[in-house]
């Protein structure tokens, strides 16, 4: 998609040629300074052809005294980036099946356009265009859409523009992580996770992949996520990325990524009907991914790290079965009481390795359990923290990238159900508060850093006929990380470190095998601490 802005306002709108010319209004603000389109939208309000209440539009072709093909007015909820996005969308679905090859976006006199304006445009632009093709050549081929032009005043064209370069590269990474989540299983496996990560770093040289195969998954002691291996024909992967835009002396952000390609339950068999859609329990490695795809298009001054653990969840005779007791990484013995519960397995290893990078903070990202969904629905993705300062960034994130979550509560109390008679703790507690466990549960991985834990089951996929990967949290997270960039020495800082395991490069820390001692102090630790 080709995106520009260029000077224009009031009687410069009727000028315009565009094969649609999208002007976006108010229930309050509803001129344009342009007589000629003004004219048009008092004489659709008086016949009752047109309301100004927000989410209407009005498709007018051919209109008299405008040189565009096309007109559609929308009208907008408020003058905020959320409500002008909405607009847009709602305004380009009702043509996009038509000749439109090139459209301009106006906005009514007293809508002042920033930078967050032009990037969530185009990230309405991108949502309204989007088909997924992959397995489906049937699927409608992608409309004729392939300009979009900004319509703004000389003031703000610096601001849109900014908006514009910054929500291209938005989009992008939320299309991959679209794209990635829609596969079925069979297609997006982690092999084929890994290869996406090996493309990117191809692409992108500023990204650099290593993945860790079984052999070193074992000397790394990743017995937890190896578990949840044992079904499953495909091999797992453990994918390091590395984005460094920064000195390295600066300590990373890690973003840690669950990557299930296929969840059956394992032993603790799911139901079958909507089965289907646990293609999508590796949201949180698309959303990684995502996000260093956009990461490394606008390279932030910022140090990086991606960490996704891969695998299937499969029942077998070679399967971990309910009641198996397995070591993790951390040294802490875990008793899997439901093999369902797997993504959290495979995350507290992860969570283990990132202390190597000595972060600044780890945020984890996954589809982890259905009563975030029954907690929070679809609209905010779950988020988990002790930490005020952490949990504060990212909330600010979300709400300037649209992309919102919402901080539930994190008290250890809520840990007591996962004491074990057999083991350090239990894989689950009770139904009640699952969401909360699951997220105490890998906080008791998390001592040495900064931690906070996004739970996306409600926000990374729609069901029913909109049925598909929304890419989110890919637009919270590269916020946050630009947010970081721009606070420079007041961005979070590292905790003091407490791991004896951390060491300086990833190609060298994949090839060491942990320490026994070492795990095993880190583990006393723990105990001590009273989080074992």
């Amino acid at each position: 998609m080709d995106y520009r802005a260029i000077s224009a306002q009031g009687p410069a709108l009727s000028q315009v040629n565009a094969d649609a010319l999208v002007v976006v209004l108010t229930p309050e603000l509803i001129q344009t300074g342009d007589a000629t389109l003004d004219r048009i939208v008092d004489e659709t309000v008086k016949a009752d052809d047109f309301a100004l209440k927000a989410g209407r539009t009005l498709y007018v072709h051919r209109p008299a005294g405008l040189k565009s093909a096309r007109l559609v007015l929308a009208v907008a909820s408020s003058a905020q980036p959320k409500g002008v996005k909405a607009a847009v969308g709602k305004a380009l679905n009702s043509v996009k099946e038509l000749g439109v090859a090139n459209a301009a976006v106006a906005v009514a006199q007293g809508l002042s356009l920033t930078d967050s304006h032009a990037q969530a445009l185009v990230q309405a632009v991108a949502d309204a265009t989007y088909v997924f093709r992959h397995t489906k050549p049937s699927a409608p081929k992608p409309g004729a859409l392939k300009k979009v032009t900004v319509l703004c005043a000389d003031t703000e064209l610096a601001a849109v523009k900014q908006g514009l370069t910054r929500g291209e590269a938005l989009a992008k990474g939320v299309t991959l992580a679209r794209e990635l989540g829609n596969l079925p299983g069979n297609y997006c496996t982690p092999s084929h996770l890994a290869q996406e990560a090996r493309q990117l770093a191809r692409t992108h040289k500023h990204i650099k992949v290593e993945v860790l195969e079984r052999p070193a998954l074992e000397k790394l002691k990743m017995g937890s996520f190896l578990s949840v291996t044992n079904g499953s024909a495909q091999p797992p992967k453990f994918i390091v990325l590395r984005y460094q835009g920064a000195a390295a002396s600066q300590a990373p952000l890690v973003l840690v990524g669950k990557g299930i390609t296929f969840d059956t339950g394992g032993i603790s068999l799911k139901p079958g009907a909507g089965m289907d859609e646990m293609k999508y329990d590796m949201g949180g490695a698309a959303s990684v991914l995502g996000t260093f795809r956009t990461i490394a298009e606008l390279q932030p001054k910022v140090n990086l790290i991606g960490l996704i653990p891969t695998c299937e969840n499969m029942p077998s005779g070679t399967a971990t079965k309910p009641g198996d007791v397995v070591t993790s990484m951390s040294g802490q013995t875990i008793e899997v009481l439901n093999t369902d519960a797997e993504g959290r397995l495979i995350l507290c290893d992860a969570l283990t390795y990132a202390e190597r990078f000595k972060p600044a903070a780890v945020v984890d990202i996954a589809t982890l359990t259905g009563a975030c969904v029954i907690a929070l629905g679809h609209q905010h993705s779950g988020l988990f923290s002790a930490d005020d300062e952490l949990a504060q960034a990212l909330l600010t994130a979300g709400q300037e990238a649209l992309d919102t979550a919402w901080r539930m509560p994190l008290d250890e109390e809520y840990g007591e159900s996962l004491k074990s008679n057999f083991a350090d703790l239990g894989n689950v507690g009770g139904r009640e508060g699952g969401a909360i466990t699951a997220a105490v549960f890998l906080s008791k991985f998390t001592q040495a850093y900064r931690w906070a834990h996004l739970d996306i089951a409600g926000s990374a996929w729609k069901s029913g006929a909109a049925k598909g990967g929304t890419g989110r949290p890919v637009g919270l997270l590269t916020q946050f990380i630009l947010n970081q960039a721009v606070a420079g020495a007041g961005a979070i800082q590292p905790l003091p470190t407490k791991s004896t395991k951390t060491v300086g490069k990833v190609s060298a820390a994949a090839r060491r095998p942990v320490a026994k001692k070492a795990v095993a102090k880190t583990a006393r630790k723990k105990a001590v601490a009273g989080q074992a």
